[in-house]
């Protein structure tokens, strides 16, 4: 119904070429963005109301004094509900660390936090549907458990600066414990409302992107240097993802342009992994609060873990 829709807006209303290079560019861009910003409203809405019962306090009464592994599993889904750029986490990793959660488990936090969320969710399965979405979260996931449990067996406590446990995280006193539905609803489409607004540029910019590369990149050039014969495409991937910055709503878009092009699937996701979950900005805030050790040790085991799952892709997809 959709396509029906945006081929009569593209073809119709605004005449252009069914055949030319630009007019399947602006279809390419007009059809994603309708189902996109449905897709968003339909999951962050229902994460919202999730979120709604899980207050920062109420995560870390429930991660403190939790079996270990445990622990890294509950983190790694928390990591889904929470804000969805990885900047925006570290506060709440700050919090965790200074509430005496273990360190392994605060990472496996942090890294599912950019990684997983509802963002991601609802665009992969938007482009790719829900097995392929599935798949992915059950991967980030995965790095996430593994990345905490192999930090917290190297004991590293020692490289987080003095100052992050002095801090005292006071509890909300206002949080409501019984808060009726309708309430909750009313938030959550506020929230959703304001979230969509507040990424719907990186979306216009990420879904332009993408279309200019559906509609004008060689296809056969991508194939050529992307191909799955070549065993240092999905390295080379996360390598130039590290210093980009972008949330999955600028990132995804252009990810899908390139695997329509031809990038195998693992390498396509390994480079989004890399740019969500490796950015600089993070390295940047993340510095103040770990001693550089503990920071190198940190991105050198996520990025293996990335390069791992990426290669994992391409064999089983």
């Amino acid at each position: 119904m959709w396509q029906r829709t945006v081929d009569w807006l593209t073809y119709g209303l605004l005449n252009l070429n069914k055949n030319s290079l630009f007019g399947g560019a602006v279809n390419f861009f007009i059809y994603d963005v309708i189902k996109i910003i449905f897709l968003l409203f339909v999951v962050v809405f229902g994460i919202a109301i999730i979120r709604s019962f899980l207050s920062p306090e109420k995560i870390k009464a429930i991660l403190t004094n939790k079996n270990k592994y445990v622990g890294n599993v509950l983190a790694a889904l928390f990591g889904i509900v929470t804000p969805f750029c990885s900047c925006s986490a570290v506060p709440l990793f700050i919090g965790f660390v200074e509430s005496g959660i273990p360190l392994g488990v605060t990472f496996s936090f942090l890294i599912a936090s950019p990684v997983i969320n509802e963002i991601a969710l609802g665009l992969l399965w938007s482009y790719f549907g829900l097995k392929i979405a599935l798949i992915y979260v059950i991967s980030g996931l995965t790095i996430a458990v593994f990345v905490g449990v192999i930090i917290d067996k190297l004991g590293l406590e020692s490289w987080v600066e003095e100052f992050v446990y002095q801090i005292k995280v006071g509890k909300s006193a206002n949080e409501a414990a019984q808060i009726t539905f309708r309430a909750r609803s009313k938030d959550a489409w506020a929230y959703t409302f304001g979230l969509v607004k507040k990424i719907l540029p990186y979306i216009a910019l990420g879904i332009g992107i993408g279309a200019f590369i559906h509609g004008y990149a060689p296809e056969d050039l991508l194939v050529r240097v992307a191909a799955k014969t070549n065993p240092f495409t999905v390295p080379a991937a996360v390598l130039i993802g590290v210093p980009l910055y972008s949330n999955a709503a600028g990132i995804i878009p252009i990810v899908t342009a390139l695997i329509s092009k031809g990038v195998p699937m693992g390498t396509a996701l390994a480079f989004m992994m890399a740019v969500t979950a490796l950015s600089l900005p993070e390295m940047i805030i993340l510095r103040k609060v770990l001693k550089k050790p503990l920071l190198a040790t940190f991105f050198g085991i996520v990025t293996i873990a990335i390069i791992f799952t990426g290669y994992l892709f391409n064999a089983l997809i």
